[in-house]
C-alpha cells in the first residue's frame, strides 16, 4: 500500500460509510478496480470503520452520552435489584438502550452467518457486489412509497427494533448500505423520519464497532509495514465522515435520499459487466 492507495480508500470509506450507497460494497470494488492488496487490509478496513465511528461520536455526542449513562445505570439496577414492575416505560432513555441491544442481536446473528458462508463470494465478487448494488437501489426507490411516519421513542415497539436489526443484518453483505437500509426499514415501521435517522445511526455503533473488532482478529504481520499509510486513512475517513453525516441529515429531511438509488443501479450495472471482463 502507499499515501495515494491510503487516501483513496479513506476517501472512499468517509463519503460511503452514512451515504445510502454501502461503504463495504465500495471498498470492495476500490480494491479490486485499484489492485490494493486485499489479504493485508484487514486492520486497515478497522481503522477506517474506527474513523467514521468517531463521526457518529461527534455529530451524535449527546445521544452517545444518554447511552452510556443510562447503560451503567441499568447494570447498576440490575445488581442492585431495585427495578420496578415495568422499568422500561418509566426510562424513555433506558428504553433506547433496550431497542439498541434488541436490534443488535439479530445483526450479529445474520453478520456471522454472511461471514462464515457468504464472505467468499461477495467479498472477492465485482458480480456480487453488483447484484447488492441493484438491490440497495430498489430499497432506495422504495423510500419514496413508505407514507410517512409518526412514531418516536415513547411509540416505537420492541418488534420495531427486531425488525431494524433484522434489516441491518442483511446489510452486512458488501453493496447492501446498512444506513439506507435501516432508515427504510425505520420508515416501514412509522418512525418520523428524524427519529428513523437518529434510531439508524446509533444502532449502527455496536454493529460498526463490532464489524471492526472482527477484523482486528485477521491482522496479518504485514500490516506493521503500513501503519502509518493507515493512520492517513483513517484521519480522512473521519473527517469526510463528518461532513457526509451531515449532509445526509440534510437530505433525508428533503425527501432526496431515494435519488441515491439511481447511482445504485448505475454503480451495480457496470459492476456486473465490468466483471465478466475481470480474471
Amino acid at each position: 500500500m502507499n499515501i495515494w492507495q491510503a487516501i483513496l480508500m479513506g476517501v472512499i470509506q468517509g463519503l460511503t460509510e452514512f451515504l445510502p450507497v454501502s461503504s463495504s460494497g465500495h471498498l470492495v470494488l476500490g480494491k479490486i478496480f485499484f489492485d490494493i492488496n486485499i489479504e493485508t487490509s484487514a486492520l486497515f478496513e478497522a481503522l477506517l470503520h474506527v474513523g467514521t465511528l468517531g463521526a457518529v461520536f461527534v455529530y451524535f455526542w449527546k445521544d452517545v452520552k444518554m447511552l452510556v449513562i443510562e447503560g451503567l445505570k441499568i447494570i447498576r439496577d440490575l445488581c442492585l435489584l431495585i427495578f420496578k414492575k415495568k422499568p422500561w416505560e418509566d426510562y424513555p432513555e433506558r428504553r433506547m438502550v433496550l431497542f439498541i441491544i434488541i436490534s443488535s442481536i439479530p445483526t450479529v446473528i445474520i453478520g456471522l452467518l454472511v461471514e462464515a458462508f457468504l464472505e467468499d463470494i461477495f467479498f472477492g465478487s465485482v458480480i456480487a457486489v453488483g447484484c447488492a448494488l441493484l438491490v440497495t437501489g430498489l430499497i432506495l426507490f422504495s423510500l419514496t412509497k413508505i407514507p410517512i411516519g409518526h412514531k418516536g421513542l415513547e411509540k416505537m415497539k420492541y418488534k420495531d427494533s427486531v425488525f431494524i436489526g433484522l434489516a441491518q443484518g442483511i446489510a452486512t453483505l458488501p453493496g447492501i448500505s446498512r444506513s439506507g437500509t435501516t432508515v427504510a426499514a425505520g420508515l416501514f415501521c412509522g418512525l418520523d423520519k428524524e427519529f428513523a435517522f437518529r434510531y439508524s445511526f446509533l444502532v449502527g455503533i455496536p454493529a460498526i464497532l463490532g464489524s471492526a473488532l472482527l477484523k482486528l482478529l485477521k491482522i496479518s504481520a504485514a500490516d506493521a509495514a503500513n501503519m502509518g499509510y493507515y493512520a492517513v486513512g483513517m484521519v480522512v475517513a473521519f473527517v469526510l465522515g463528518l461532513l457526509t453525516v451531515r449532509w445526509i441529515a440534510a437530505l433525508l429531511r428533503k425527501d432526496k435520499l431515494h435519488y441515491f438509488g439511481y447511482y445504485c443501479m448505475a454503480v451495480g450495472v457496470i459492476s456486473i459487466v465490468a466483471g465478466f471482463f475481470i480474471h
